[in-house]
């Protein structure tokens, strides 16, 4: 694999096309106030059953607008930094994320990606397998808990969203101000939301929170978490290495991508996060002329929550060991 031959090329694809980031930016900002509007009424008029689409939906284009959002954090969605930012201080209350603290935090990410040493950075946490074996009982069934998927996906979106971002971690280095007027906004937000469409907004404006939440962490633990993710330690690591093989590219489908802003080509985002999101899949295709590229599928992804531990020596990710499951089991 030739990293300065992939580094060249997807140079190519970092312009910013303000036209085709506004289209993205408030096209998805319409279909998120339509569904808001048509399942708050279809719930209220109709019956709930018939604002379940809609709530899907919204939670969809809540968790693009979170995408656009992150894109205006790498500076790599409109070509300017102002515009970026505005935009981004503008998204912040309908991802319920903080702008600011947001930027910071993915930026440590994207410095540590891969490394070891540095795993408190990661948006989930991977344990080795070394780690594991020196681990008391209840360490082993607190990082169970951790990573089991119906903890990850039902109750992780949930947390993370709405309790852990109304103070995410570096608010103090970042802003406490910016934070405390963001949870402020959001009362406001929810709010408006009881004064125009009652109790059925609020309910849907929920529930597709939940959805998103769930997207979202589905989408969070697949970008570094697949068989054959990258980690190592320094001096060792080299960051272009890990960036481009311990990201993945979840090829689930173009509607898939659609929903999800195109974030699932994560492999090229990490290695050049100046694309923006209306370029990433694009890219990733046109590198198979120079560099075939690994994709995962609906299988796969869907197995990969069996995977628990980085194997060192190995050098992949495995499942728990099976003879301290079987203990788990008897006891």
């Amino acid at each position: 694999m030739d990293i300065k031959q992939i580094r060249a090329f997807t140079h190519d694809y970092t312009d910013k096309d303000n036209r085709l980031a506004a289209l993205s930016y408030f096209g998805t900002f319409a279909v998120y106030f339509a569904a808001l509007a048509v399942g708050a009424w279809a719930w209220a008029g109709v019956h709930w059953l018939a604002a379940l689409p809609f709530i899907v939906i919204l939670g969809f284009a809540s968790v693009r607008l979170y995408v656009l959002q992150h894109d205006c954090g790498h500076v790599s969605l409109f070509s300017s930094r102002r515009l970026n930012d505005l935009a981004g201080y503008a998204l912040s209350v309908f991802t319920l994320t903080p702008y600011a603290v947001m930027r910071y935090n993915h930026n440590l990410h994207h410095a540590h990606v891969g490394n070891l040493d540095h795993r408190e950075d990661g948006e989930v946490y991977t344990m080795t397998l070394a780690e594991w074996h020196r681990a008391g009982w209840a360490e082993r069934l607190i990082y169970r808990a951790y990573r089991n998927p119906a903890v990850m996906l039902g109750l992780g979106g949930a947390y993370t969203y709405f309790i852990r971002y109304r103070w995410p971690r570096n608010t103090r280095a970042v802003g406490v101000a910016g934070v405390l007027i963001h949870n402020a906004l959001l009362v406001a937000w929810a709010g408006l939301v009881w004064m125009v469409l009652g109790v059925p907004g609020l309910v849907v404006l929920a529930l597709s929170a939940l959805v998103a939440g769930v997207i979202g962490v589905f989408l969070v633990y697949l970008q570094h978490n697949f068989e054959d993710t990258h980690w190592d330690r320094r001096p060792d690591l080299n960051p272009q290495v890990a960036a481009l093989m311990g990201s993945s590219c979840l090829n689930l489908g173009h509607w898939w991508d659609i929903g999800t802003g195109n974030i699932a080509y994560h492999d090229i985002h990490h290695f050049n996060p100046r694309i923006p999101s209306y370029r990433l899949r694009r890219c990733h295709f046109a590198l198979d002329g120079i560099a075939p590229m690994r994709r995962i599928g609906w299988a796969e992804a869907l197995a990969s929550f069996r995977l628990k531990l980085w194997d060192e020596e190995a050098g992949r990710l495995v499942p728990f060991p099976a003879a301290t499951a079987r203990k788990a089991a008897a006891a």
